[in-house]
């Protein structure tokens, strides 16, 4: 089966196979970007207060130009697909600080104003949740 299912709720999902930057794949020891990122994402979300989002991690979102690319989501909300990201503590914090916010919004909208800069300017698309479109 292609699927695996995952609990459902609101949720990171990072591309695990993700280029490690523009010009290399691996970093320094031979380990992908992605896989990187979510060593990163794992640490910051065992911290206190970032509970309320999952870590998950696929191979491949088909978003190979922009490396380092995470799957924001969440039943009933917009998502979102965030890439371009150094696979390090500092993007992990800033992607799981959005996420929070996300996770206490209506539809998955955050003011702008609320965003962390760490996620500023790494916004790729914007996704529909089932049965509804973004007015």
């Amino acid at each position: 089966m292609i699927l695996r299912e995952v609990a459902d709720g609101p949720a990171v999902v990072a591309c695990n196979t993700c280029r490690f930057s523009a010009e290399a794949r691996d970093d320094a020891d031979g380990m992908r970007g992605g896989a990187r990122l979510v060593e990163a994402l794992r640490a910051v979300q065992a911290e206190p207060g970032y509970a309320g989002v999952a870590v998950q991690e696929m191979p491949c979102l088909f978003a190979c130009q922009d490396f380092c690319t995470v799957h924001l989501r969440a039943p009933g909300k917009v998502g979102y697909v965030l890439g371009r990201f150094a696979p390090s503590a500092d993007a992990a914090r800033a992607i799981l600080d959005y996420a929070k916010l996300y996770a206490e919004s209506d539809a998955g909208q955050v003011a702008y104003g609320s965003w962390p800069a760490g996620v500023k300017g790494h916004f790729l698309t914007r996704t529909p949740p089932a049965g509804f479109v973004v007015e």
